[in-house]
This record gives structure tokens, sequence and C-alpha cells, in this order.
């Protein structure tokens, strides 16, 4: 919010005498402005409506030349005061409002001091105690994603205890410092895991206990969100170090199992879960690898996942790492064979899936990246699902007549659904766990999916994501016979 402008207005008009009457006026002052309103002694006193010449004005009451009692003072840029004023300052009960928002309360010389309620034009508030226009005392602070922080504020920042919520299903009691958890706390996490004890900047550091959902424990001291050093005082391993050791065999492991193809018409399958900092898109790819095997009997399968718990024990969804799979499915499978890709993750409106691994910088992956990546299985019939905003603009580098692309959303909406706690993407909970349980007909379920994505955006209010279809018939058709043969028609 901006500061407010105190303004003096000490002008004599007009040499009158004492305990002059009221007098209206129109005048022009010294300074450019012009005033409309009553005099008393030659000074603005009583209504009166004055007009400055950067285009700011002030509706209400003047006493003894300056702005006093209730009014409305503008501003050329559209933000504007209307409440009480003292001695040419805002004073009292007032309403502040700007580009970015509002400040409701009582003010002190031009801030808000004491009990107060903000709320920004984007949707974030807060209520509570204010000191110089500041945050500062208990308050309760939501932004505009619904993530809350309830607590003690100090100079506009959560400082000393308090707690925090948000809709992905974390909880947190305890230490803040400048927002983040800071001191001794206690962590729930939506996966089911807990952390007791303490943190630095947001992350465990110190002494503390890590309960995971199985009841597994971890105790010990803490370094930058790691343990470092056991209960015992044994100095742990870099679980990061420990799991960039294994990624090769891990990775190797996948695509050694995978079967050569037959004569008969085979699927092949990968899934690819790009960001590892929300669970949700680990879940809907493991979902949908195991749809495809039980109902559609997938004959081979590698899946490739980013995600905080899984390291060591999972191969990464990397650059390379899809690379290697890719050519390795391109190896296993046959001419006739038919090959499915899903890839879920985060999208960008410059049409780039987000590879997030914590503790690992991995740079995003763009539709062009993806379109020369797939060139092993380049006259190979494919399906290539996106569930991710702005997954449209993927469609125009991977299109040709042996891909048929399926898109979350236009290349110029987002999508929805991408929270922690979620088990599925909207549009990955319509096309898989609905559509394709009801029909084995690609296209069908495209239109069944779409339909069901639309009712529940708006039913949300939310802006139609607009799903998108490549659908060449020369990869209908191989479906349709794959279909029939798993049928045995």
């Amino acid at each position: 919010m901006r500061p407010f402008i105190p303004l003096f207005l000490g002008c004599l008009l007009v040499a009158c005498g004492e305990s002059a009457p009221l007098t209206p006026t129109d005048v022009v002052l010294p300074d450019g402005s012009r005033y409309q309103g009553t005099l008393a002694d030659g000074l603005l006193q009583g209504e009166g409506r004055l007009d400055y010449p950067g285009g700011s004005h002030y509706q209400g009451q003047f006493e003894r030349g300056l702005l006093h009692g209730q009014g409305l003072l503008q501003y050329a840029d559209g933000s504007s005061h209307q409440g009480r004023f003292e001695e040419g300052q805002a004073n009292g009960e007032g309403l502040l409002s700007d580009a970015d928002g509002t400040l409701a309360g009582v003010f002190r010389q031009g801030l808000l001091e004491g009990k107060g309620h903000y709320r920004s034009n984007d949707g974030a508030q807060y209520r509570g105690a204010f000191v110089n226009g500041q945050f500062h005392g208990q308050g309760d602070y939501q932004d505009e994603n619904g993530a809350r922080w309830r607590g003690e504020f100090e100079d506009g920042q959560l400082q000393g205890q308090g707690s925090y919520e948000d809709e992905d299903g974390n909880r947190y009691q305890g230490g803040f410092k400048q927002w983040r958890y800071h001191g001794q706390g206690l962590l729930q996490r939506p996966d089911g895991s807990r952390y007791q004890g303490q943190f630095r900047r947001g992350r465990y550091h110190g002494e503390g206990t890590l309960t995971l959902a199985d009841g597994t424990t971890r105790s010990g001291t803490w370094h930058n969100g790691r343990l470092a050093l056991d209960a015992q005082g044994q100095r742990q391993p870099d679980p990061l170090e420990l799991a960039l050791l294994r990624q090769g065999t891990l990775l190797q492991r996948a695509i050694d199992t995978l079967p050569a193809s037959t004569p008969a018409r085979e699927l092949y399958t990968l899934t690819f879960a790009g960001d590892g900092q929300q669970s949700v898109f680990l879940r809907e790819a493991d979902y949908v690898s195991d749809l495809l095997a039980t109902e559609f009997a997938a004959h081979g399968q590698i899946n490739l996942a980013n995600h905080r718990d899984h390291l060591a024990d999972r191969p990464l969804a990397t650059r390379e790492n899809l690379r290697r799979a890719i050519e390795a499915l391109a190896a296993s499978s046959g001419p006739e064979d038919l090959l499915f890709l899903y890839f879920t993750s985060h999208g960008s409106s410059d049409h780039r899936l987000a590879l997030e691994q914590p503790r690992l910088a991995l740079e995003d992956l763009s539709a062009d990246e993806l379109a020369e990546l797939l060139r092993p299985l380049a006259g190979r019939p494919k399906v290539v699902v996106i569930s991710a905003c702005f997954s449209g603009g993927f469609i125009a580098p991977l299109r040709d007549d042996d891909t048929l692309i399926m898109t979350a959303a236009r290349a110029d909406r987002v999508s929805f659904g991408c929270s922690e706690e979620s088990d599925f993407t909207y549009f990955g909970r319509a096309l898989f766990a609905d559509a394709l349980r009801q029909t084995d007909d690609l296209k069908k379920a495209f239109e069944l999916a779409s339909a069901i994505v639309a009712e529940r955006e708006q039913a949300d209010r939310f802006e139609p994501s607009e799903p998108q279809l490549w659908a060449p018939a020369r990869v209908l058709l191989r479906w349709r016979l794959m279909m029939k043969s798993r049928s045995g028609a």
C-alpha cells in the first residue's frame, strides 16, 4: 500500500474580522489548487472541495485551513483514502485503497495502527494488529491460494510462534522467522509423514525425529533437510549421493526387464512424472502404468519419476533417462506394436514440462526437445498423452500421421488438480479412472473425459481448460486392432 501523503492547507485568502461567519467561495489558490467551499476568518473551514494541479482532489471537512473531519482524498493515480482526517493527516477510522488492495482500520498520522484489515486485489488478506502501517502483533494472513499463516508478526513478517496450513494438506505449528519454519516445531505432511524437532530457514536442522507414514522413524541431528548424524551420533551418508550412485543401475534394470517383441501386436508403455515436489504426479503415473498393465495387457513398461522420497529406488524423470528409455522401447518393440507414453507434471506458458527433483537442478523439458527425443520412434504408431498446463502447445512439434496426441489443456490455458493431496489431476482422473474404464475407444474416451473435465471446471467456476486431441486414422486403427486381439474377437 502507498503511504498517506499529509497535506497542509494554511492559506489566508481574505482579511476578515474576528469570528466571521462561514462564507461560500470558489477561488484559485497561489499554488494553482482550486477550492470550492466555505471560509471562516480567511481560512478553509467547513465543507469543501480542493482540486490540486496534479489531478488529485479532496472532498470533505476542513478546519482552520487543514483537512479535518470526515473526507475523501482521491489521488490522480486512482488510489484514495476515505475516513477521518485531523490536522491535515489521516487520523481515525479510514479506508485506504490503491492498485494493490485495501487497508481498513484506525489510522494515526497517515499509517494504520492497531487492529486492521488488509485485502489484496488478488485475494490475499490479513486481519490483526498493525504498527506504522505494517503487520505487527497477533494476526492471521491468508494468501490467494488459501495458504494460511497465524501467529506473531513483526515488521510485516511472521516472526516467533505461529502456525501454517495449506490446501495441499501441510500443517505446521511452531517457530517462524521471515515466514519460514524456524526453531522448534511440528510439521505434518499430506503423505502421512511428520517431523518434530528443530528447523532453520524452512528445513529440518538440529535435533529432530522424522516419522514416515509406515511408522518408520529417523532420529538424530539434521542438517539442511537431511539426517547428518543418527541417534547414536554415527554420520549418515547423503541420500542424494547414494541415489546418484544407484541411478544407472535402476534405469538399466528397468531396460533389461523389457521383453522382446513377439509376432503378435503388443503394447509398450512409458510413464513420466516430472515434478517431484508434489506427490500427485507420481500417484497418477503409477495408476496409469497399473491400468495399462492390467486392463490393456501392456507387454513392456518403463516408469520414470521424480519424487522427494524416491531418490534411490526409482529411475528419475530426466532428459537422459528419457532418451535411453525411448531408445530401449524402440529396440524392444516391433513395427506391428503400439507405444503409449504418458507425461504428467506442471507446465508453463512457453510449453515446457517442469522437471523438479529436490536438491537437483534440472531444466524444464520443452516441446521441441520432447519431439527430438521421440525421433527413435519415428514411423511407429504411438499414443502420447500430456497432462499439464498449456500442454496443447506440444501438439504442433509432435504431431504426425503416426502419433496420436491428447493434452489436458489448450496451448493458452491452464489445467487443474495438481495439488499435493490429490490422487489425480482433473484430466488424468477423467481419462484413466473414468473414461477408459467405460470404453476402449480412444476417441470416445477423450470426448468423454473432456466432458467430465468441463463439468467439474464449471462446478468449480474455473476457466475451461479445453483438452485437445490430434488423432491420425492409422493410429486409431492400430489401437482398435490391438483391442480386438486382446479381446480375442
